[in-house]
């Protein structure tokens, strides 16, 4: 029988797993949907258990649907989504639903750290902003507001390291997906337990042993094989941020390449063999070891057109929606969109800024709000590679790898090519984290010798798109103006 790899990937929607051979290619998959809790404003909560449940699920359904004898599966992989703040107690059971990265009910907090400690003193160690949405803030609120759970709380964990408790009764951590916690520096992958005391937080409300995302750190339980109809024994590695491992499942690998995400949101991960922060942006280790990743998360992604299609796009396919997009010319003839649909996060991290189209006249057709709502989530992604550069990163010297729904249009990724100047090339998989998670499995088990042997096994390019140096002079143009747009408008989206 052929030995296989499992990938979980904790989203936020929704787990999806994912089966998979040596060669990267997809025997099973399957989706399965939870909730998002929003019990006040400011606050979006889940419910780890619903995840946990969703995985049983999805794992039963891979196994069906390939048809797949549970002891070909050699290793399991996971990633997940960042900045959760998971309390459980000492027999691994969960005390309260975990506020996510969406959530802001800490910005009193976050506010009164930084004044107290300092931004730049946080931002030494752990190369990130103190913001609401990360893991500390929230560790603070629960000591301060609910001090009960927090006082019963044996450990915190992240969504990977939830789901590989409840698979292997081990309570862990990884070095990529700990950089949500600020007393964690990102540079030595060590917890600084002075700058936790000056937070009023303490280490031994994190997991002790920080893991490298491909290590073992167990194996499926009896109790878990039987509610996942997994075997007992399968080894389960430590896993990571859902946008590293997908990152990884693109193939970047070595330094300098770049993924560029294009799913329900967008942004970009910037490989480096050095540390390499911005205020502005988001640090952390990549689940490749000795790499780091200079990331980017904004709101506007495919999830844009998804929205212009279920509002405006009268029964059309995305197809033909692009379609009539592309009938309109680069810069869509003086439309700017802003792809603000629930603020923005980085590079400029304003919760209450707002979507805008502008230009718009008679003579404007619904090609041109699909042009420039495609350009708009572009530009998006330039504004962060721009601030990249302050960081003393070199865009032209990126090798840059799109991934999500967007990376399946020709004419997206062409603009991404046109915006940035510089050549985009598109690997073969849809399915980039959990396959990124599977390689850790893969590394970790042995199946793989080498990061370089996994991705060369699984990951290929299946086209290259060069840049239009006339349209990228038209778009320097659009996007000084898309720039301009967002100063200008930035005081009235508060009001």
């Amino acid at each position: 029988m052929e030995n296989l790899l499992l990938g979980i990937d904790i989203g936020t929607s929704a787990c999806k797993i994912a089966v998979f051979n040596k060669r990267g290619e997809v025997i099973s998959q399957s989706s399965q949907e939870y909730n998002l809790y929003y019990p006040n404003a400011g606050w979006v909560e889940q419910n780890p258990e619903e995840w946990w449940e969703g995985v049983c699920l999805g794992i039963k359904d891979c196994l069906a649907k390939g048809e797949i004898n549970p002891s070909q599966i050699t290793g399991i992989g996971i990633a997940g989504q960042g900045w959760s703040a998971i309390p459980v107690d000492r027999e691994g059971n969960c005390l309260a639903n975990t506020p996510i990265w969406m959530d802001t009910r800490a910005k009193d907090i976050a506010a009164r750290v930084i004044s107290e400690v300092g931004a730049d003193n946080i931002f030494e160690v752990a190369g990130n902003a103190f913001l609401p949405a990360y893991t500390t803030p929230k560790l603070i609120w629960f000591k301060e507001t609910m001090p009960e759970i927090y006082n019963n709380t044996y450990t915190f964990l992240q969504s990977n390291s939830y789901i590989g408790m409840k698979l292997t009764g081990v309570m862990a951590s990884d070095k990529c997906q700990n950089y949500g916690l600020h007393f964690y520096n990102t540079k030595t992958c060590t917890y600084d337990e002075a700058l936790a005391k000056a937070m009023g937080l303490s280490l031994d409300k994190v997991p002790e042993t920080i893991y490298q995302c491909h290590d073992i750190i167990g194996t499926v339980t009896k109790e878990a094989a039987e509610m996942t109809s997994l075997v007992e024994g399968i080894p389960v590695v430590a896993g990571g941020l859902d946008a590293a491992c997908g990152t990884l499942g693109a193939g970047v690998h070595l330094p300098k390449q770049t993924q560029i995400q294009g799913g329900q949101a967008g942004g970009i991960s910037i490989c480096e063999d050095q540390p390499i922060a911005h205020p502005q942006l988001i640090f952390g280790p990549h689940v490749v070891p000795d790499l780091w990743l200079l990331q980017a998360g904004t709101v506007g992604g495919g999830g844009v057109l998804r929205w212009f299609k279920q509002q405006l796009g009268e029964g059309k396919s995305f197809d033909e929606l692009t379609a009539l997009a592309g009938e309109v010319p680069p810069g869509a003839d003086g439309v700017l969109f802003l792809p603000y649909m629930a603020g923005e996060r980085c590079p400029i991290w304003n919760p209450d800024a707002k979507a805008v189209f502008y230009g718009l006249g008679f003579d404007k057709t619904k090609g041109h709000m699909i042009r420039a709502a495609m350009e708009g989530v572009v530009f998006s992604v330039q504004h962060n590679l721009k601030v990249a550069e302050e960081a003393g990163v070199n865009i032209h010297e990126l090798d840059f790898r799109a991934m999500g729904g967007a990376a399946n249009s020709r004419l997206w990724v062409q603009m991404y090519a046109d915006v940035t100047g510089c050549k985009i090339t598109v690997p073969a998989s849809d399915t980039a984290t959990t396959l990124g998670a599977a390689l850790l499995a893969g590394v970790g088990v042995g199946m793989y010798d080498s990061f370089e042997e996994a991705v060369a096994e699984t990951v290929s390019i299946t086209r290259a798109q060069e840049p239009d140096m006339e349209n990228h002079a038209i778009y320097q143009a659009s996007m000084k103006r898309y720039l301009e747009l967002y100063e200008q408008l930035k005081h009235t989206f508060s009001n």
